[in-house]
């Protein structure tokens, strides 16, 4: 039988396999890859890491913006979002958004970038989960005295209240519009008016139509879709509520410093 040669069929095989076992051996896997970064996310979700990169990029970008790095005012405001079957704790239905899943409680600085953030059940309602977010935060943010939310956190010891009572700040509560009254009431007292010698226009006294901007409200809002043109924020995939929180800072993370890079 003849001796096969280097460049038979068998031995290029072998040399195959070879190769391949000795590039494997130096280019790490997929998984161990996945599971470094884990490492690093959760270590750095634990110890706050996120949390401290996002304020110490806030903080730069707002020197940047010839502000204080420490704000004086803030906005609040939450976003429900639906979760996934992943499992995990503190889900709820929020009834007020027909949506089951988690809440996204954001307090925000005057510029939209994030200060705090806080994950919990849908159904908390917001002035008791205002509670949880801004626990110790007048000593995080010493310069912060004022505060804008929503009629969400109306109450007695509830919201607004509570913000007034603990930590001493003075809060706006920022209403949408109340409904209009009807036309022809409102005609009606015209003439009313008119026969008392007063002329009243009307017309003035309609709401103005369509969309409007309520004052600071629309801050947070802007916040929420930064945070949402991420994939994985649009909705929460995560086991643990402290893993939401920390994708809000590194999504923010990552916006501030693109504009950082940009100024």
């Amino acid at each position: 039988m003849p001796a096969l040669g280097s460049g038979s069929l068998p031995n290029r095989a072998r040399k195959a396999s070879r190769s391949a076992a000795f590039r494997r051996s130096q280019v790490p896997s997929i998984r161990q890859a996945r599971n470094q970064w884990y490492y690093y996310f959760r270590k750095w979700r634990i110890d706050g890491t996120w949390e401290r990169i996002n304020r110490a990029i806030r903080e730069r970008l707002r020197v940047r913006l010839n502000r204080d790095p420490q704000p004086s005012a803030g906005i609040v405001d939450s976003q429900s979002v639906k979760s996934t079957g992943v499992g995990g704790q503190e889900r709820g239905y929020d009834g007020g958004k027909k949506i089951k899943g988690r809440k996204r409680h954001l307090l925000v600085d005057t510029e939209g970038f994030v200060l705090k953030a806080k994950v919990h059940s849908a159904k908390v309602m917001d002035w008791d989960g205002i509670k949880t977010l801004l626990r110790r935060a007048d000593e995080h943010f010493p310069r912060l005295k004022h505060l804008w939310v929503d009629a969400g956190y109306r109450g007695e010891d509830k919201g607004k209240d509570w913000v007034q009572k603990t930590l001493g700040w003075s809060v706006d509560l920022v209403e949408r519009p109340r409904s209009a009254t009807p036309k022809e009431v409102l005609m009606a007292w015209a003439e009313q008016w008119k026969k008392e010698g007063v002329m009243v226009d009307w017309e003035k006294l309609l709401p103005p139509r369509g969309f409007v901007v309520l004052p600071r409200r629309w801050v947070v809002e802007r916040s929420f879709a930064w945070i949402s043109h991420n994939r994985r924020m649009s909705k929460d995939y995560e086991r643990l509520c402290a893993s939401g929180e920390a994708f809000v800072y590194a999504a923010m993370s990552r916006l501030m410093l693109r504009r950082l890079a940009r100024t």
